[in-house]
């Protein structure tokens, strides 16, 4: 071991012994001064604007000549942006506290009670890619379930996730709770990443988001336990029963509201049935975005680039979406089946039977009717915020908020029972 890694074990082992310390504390933390601590966080990030979003320009200017515009977009803060990270702490303190949940009780007949209850899962350690506003989200709802949390955002996005850290630490104080509750890797250095992966006598579980090769660095290289968030090949399918208007929307929508996040179409599914229809349409309201057909699509409307098989699997987190023409809802869901990453993938009908038939046999972590797969997002669906969505199917699966960050012990009640 060389002594810069020796240097960095020690760094990365004292952040983890500080959360392991105050995840302790967190423990007997009242719910109250959770809420506290979350809406002290929001002033502070309000306060602090100006501030943040001048390191955040540091950012952004750090890589603006180096990386594609839809990377930008998910670095870039702005006025809305910023208000809304203080909103989603201020919507997670309105949220049930998910610690010390009962979640069975059991009467033996021996007269022993065995409660099964929720507990903070212990020291988190998340690990992402450039958006910033991730470390605020994950931060508020590792508060609010118990868990301390180390953070390691990417590089570019380094200034900004100091700023964040520097107000979640201050709503820590303001309630009387360690700082170290929330915690960021402020070294660049990449092999941060492993000795944190490695750190398994400080932290309970690592959760990455960002890229495949994020993900698959975090699979590889961890020896702590891992909540995975692969890629979001998502996919959107117009069936022959869809209205075709509505359908169009909502794909222009799940393609190009915002197209570096995670549940963004990447892939149109045409019915033949319609694609006559369908096509030329989609190729009009899809003004801006580069559409990538097969064969059959490309001779319903000439202007489309060529599909390749490459295409069907890619997360282009871009303004490129791939078309394809399947021969009915059978085919559509081999289709989808094969090239889905498992994240989200929506259907577009009419047809209540058709629907119910895809979302029973798509085995994704959602699946949508009629709907914008833009849709898969923790705070969409309640929880306040996310911390990512997990496409494994052990443990929590979908947005994962605050129930899904915690674990359970069984609390056992007696009267002086002793087993025969």
């Amino acid at each position: 071991m060389t002594t810069l890694d020796s240097k960095l074990n020690a760094y990365i082992s004292g952040l983890g012994q500080n959360a392991k310390d105050a995840a302790k504390d967190l423990l007997t933390a009242t719910t109250e001064q959770k809420n506290e601590a979350l809406r002290a966080s929001a002033a502070a990030l309000r306060e602090s604007k100006d501030a943040l979003l001048a390191a955040n320009k540091a950012d952004v200017d750090s890589v603006a000549d180096s990386r594609p515009e839809s990377f930008i977009d998910r670095l870039r803060l702005n006025d809305e942006r910023v208000e809304a990270m203080a909103s989603a702490l201020e919507q997670i303190a309105y949220l049930p506290d998910p610690v010390g949940r009962l979640l069975s009780t059991t009467e033996r007949p021996n007269g022993l009670t065995i409660e099964r209850v929720a507990v903070p899962i212990g020291v988190i350690g998340m690990i992402y890619e450039s958006r910033p506003n991730v470390g605020a989200d994950a931060s508020a709802l590792c508060l609010k379930s118990g868990n301390a949390v180390i953070l390691r955002g990417g590089s570019e996005s380094k200034h900004s996730t100091k700023e964040i850290v520097a107000c979640m630490q201050k709503g820590l104080e303001a309630a009387g709770l360690p700082r170290a509750a929330v915690q960021t890797v402020e070294t660049t250095d990449r092999n941060a990443v492993t000795a944190l992966l490695h750190a398994v006598e400080y932290v309970d579980l690592v959760i990455p988001r960002g890229g495949r090769g994020l993900v698959e660095l975090v699979r590889d290289e961890a020896k702590v336990p891992t909540l995975l968030h692969l890629d979001g090949n998502c996919h959107s399918y117009i069936h022959a029963d869809a209205d075709i208007e509505k359908s169009l929307e909502v794909v222009r929508n799940a393609k190009l509201r915002r197209t570096g996040v995670c549940g963004a179409t990447e892939s149109i599914v045409v019915d033949r049935a319609i694609a006559e229809a369908v096509i030329p349409r989609l190729a009009d309201v899809m003004q801006g975005c580069e559409l990538r057909g097969d064969a059959e699509a490309r001779k319903i409307a000439p202007g489309l680039a060529e599909a390749t098989d490459e295409d069907w699997s890619t997360e282009y987190l871009d303004t490129i979406a791939s078309v394809k023409v399947v021969d009915g809802l059978d085919e559509a869901i081999r289709f989808v089946s094969k090239h889905s990453s498992g994240h989200t993938d929506a259907i577009l009908t009419e047809d209540k039977e058709a629907a119910r038939r895809f979302m029973t046999s798509i085995d994704s972590a959602v699946v949508m009717h009629n709907a914008s797969t833009q849709f898969s997002d923790g705070g969409e669906f309640g929880m306040g915020a996310e911390i990512g969505i997990a496409t494994g199917k052990m443990h929590a699966r979908g947005p994962v908020g605050l129930e899904q960050l915690t674990s359970f012990k069984y609390l056992v009640h007696g009267n002086g029972q002793t087993r025969p």
